[in-house]
């Protein structure tokens, strides 16, 4: 583990640029590691007796709450049919395909197919069951390797059940890679961004330390001049706790997930603390879900948080929306482009990359384009010798479906 100063930062690595013949391999081609709890929804989205569809890295999952209040997640196609099991209804503590009935416990077993007789064909087992868990007002799963599950441990988020905070929700689609968004929290460089809002603040590195699974920054906040939004003087304690004071701002990756703590000047706990995690939707992972529990201290008249409420939130919304432009600009070069032509400087960023690298997964080939034939055990009919696609070249892509050549 090394940790740097503002002052000391290493200048002998070189600005990253991805080369296809040689250095790491290009980030925005790495997928989330999914031995790891991942929230896939609110969980007042999925109400008793209602059904939600979801998904993670291109597995499509349908979650439903029982009778008895436990969510359960499914893999989000009915054995028979593969129509989604979002489309079905919550009969006790199973789940029926809308098309023909098929019942679904929680663990993906089938319970029941109502008109099935002794002369008829055997039916499948049923179809993949995920681990979950509801924890923060979320509904994480375990997309990854069952067995790891129980000894895995849900994040530790341990702001939102103190009395101390009030806690804020996030849920947002991201169009971008998930690894933008751990840049851009991470590095606090960008405010130049949010002119607007915060007016000129000036943020100062005061030191980094980094490991195998983890970043963290320490950055020390100085505003600058230029107007800055009242929500944003809350924030930062100067309204709420009614103390203008220096802002030490501390931001941490720590695999999968992201946290970040604002202490003010000889303060000796944390006004607003923040946990985020982005999960990605799609197969190739060029869009996720961001999901945030912002948790403000209350101060000493209660009310003055209630009031401030809606305006902490429209601020929140609007620097929110003002990286969710930068990200997904960035991720709009990197489609144009084929590949990643940055090159970064700030070496806190190269090592949050390689964290990312180290710790995440190939992505998985795409899926085979639609219109393949498929056949249900028996020899297809309509298929004669010779009348299938062409063989592919040596050396050629073996179609839309197969993955990019090195280097791209």
């Amino acid at each position: 583990m090394t940790e740097n100063g503002s002052d000391d930062i290493p200048r002998g690595r070189p600005a990253e640029r991805h080369d296809p013949r040689s250095g790491p391999p290009d980030l925005r081609r790495v997928g989330v590691n999914p031995d790891f709890w991942y929230p896939v929804a609110l969980s007042r989205s999925v109400r008793a007796g209602g059904v939600a569809a979801t998904a993670f890295a291109g597995e499509r999952i349908a979650l439903f709450r029982g009778r008895g209040g436990a969510v359960h997640a499914l893999e989000d196609r009915c054995a028979h049919r593969q129509v989604p099991l979002s489309m079905g209804v919550v009969d006790g503590e199973t789940l029926r395909c809308c098309y023909h009935a098929w019942a679904y416990r929680g663990d993906g077993r089938i319970s029941q197919i109502p008109y099935l007789s002794k002369g008829d064909g055997r039916p499948p087992r049923g179809v993949r069951g995920y681990p979950v868990r509801e924890a923060y007002g979320l509904v994480f799963v375990f997309p990854g390797d069952p067995e790891k599950a129980a000894a895995t441990p849900l994040p530790e988020v341990p702001g939102f059940a103190s009395p101390t905070y009030r806690t804020m929700t996030f849920s947002r689609t991201v169009r971008c890679h998930y690894s933008f968004m751990h840049e851009n929290l991470l590095d606090m460089n960008h405010q130049f961004l949010h002119r607007g809002v915060v007016g000129r603040l000036q943020p100062r590195l005061l030191g980094y330390r980094s490991g195998p699974l983890s970043v963290e920054a320490r950055y020390l906040f100085t505003h600058t001049g230029g107007r800055r939004n009242r929500s944003a003087r809350l924030l930062a304690a100067e309204g709420i706790g009614g103390r203008p004071s220096s802002d030490v701002m501390t931001i941490r990756t720590e695999y999968p997930y992201q946290t970040l703590d604002l202490v003010p000047e000889k303060a000796d706990r944390p006004v607003l603390r923040l946990w985020a995690v982005y999960v990605p939707e799609d197969t190739e992972q060029r869009r996720c879900h961001a999901y945030g529990l912002l948790m403000i201290e209350k101060p000493r008249i209660p009310a003055a948080l209630h009031v401030a409420w809606p305006f902490i939130r429209h601020f929140t919304e609007r620097v929110f929306a003002e990286d969710r432009m930068a990200v997904e600009a960035e991720q709009r070069a990197w489609d144009e482009q084929g590949e990643d032509r940055n090159h970064e400087v700030f070496p806190l960023i190269l090592d949050v990359r390689d964290v990312l690298r180290a710790n995440g997964v190939p992505l998985r080939p795409r899926p085979a384009p639609a219109g393949t034939p498929a056949c249900d055990g028996r020899v297809c009919e309509d298929l004669v010798p010779g009348s299938g696609p062409p063989a592919a070249e040596p050396g050629a892509p073996a179609g839309p479906g197969a993955p990019a050549p090195p280097g791209r």
